[in-house]
């Protein structure tokens, strides 16, 4: 079966009465957790973006509580579930600020873990290409966010 374009579904989604239009959006959380994940973000959280962050920074501080300091094996990939959780939490948000500050706090959390990177070539490399994302996304925002990010940025180093 072939996926009809975006634009046939928003065409189509146009035409269909809201209560129909409920049927399918729960429909649709039913069967997937991340639909179910990006359906309660926009409806309840996206509202207010710097709450949202909070939140997952939070999550983020749990998540590190539970890294396995002593064996660099099992931290690395504790760490690149973390990661992956918070690329989902910024797929959610579509915002490159949100995504910046995510970012820099899972690299000062990296950072301040005491997780010794310079043993590891993957953990060495996962820090290093986190910190390069970051630069890539600081420079599309604007100039004085620029400035702030950068300034975070060069902590890290």
């Amino acid at each position: 079966m072939k996926a009809s374009s975006i634009s046939e579904i928003k065409q189509e989604l146009t035409n269909i009465p809201a209560g129909e239009l409920v049927d399918l959006c729960l429909k649709l959380a039913k069967y997937k957790k991340e639909n179910k994940e990006l359906l309660s973000y926009l409806l309840f959280e996206s509202y207010d973006e710097q709450a949202y962050i909070k939140n997952v920074k939070a999550d983020i501080d749990e998540q590190f509580e539970d890294v396995n300091k002593s064996n660099l094996y099992f931290a690395k990939k504790t760490l690149r579930k973390i990661l992956r959780i918070i690329n989902k939490y910024i797929k959610h948000t579509s915002s490159k600020q949100a995504e910046t500050e995510l970012l820099i706090y899972f690299c000062a959390a990296l950072k301040q873990s005491g997780i010794p990177l310079h043993k590891s070539t993957a953990l060495k490399n996962l820090y290093e290409n986190q910190v390069k994302k970051i630069r890539k996304v600081i420079a599309s925002l604007h100039e004085d966010l620029q400035y702030d990010y950068l300034k975070k940025v060069e902590k890290l180093m």
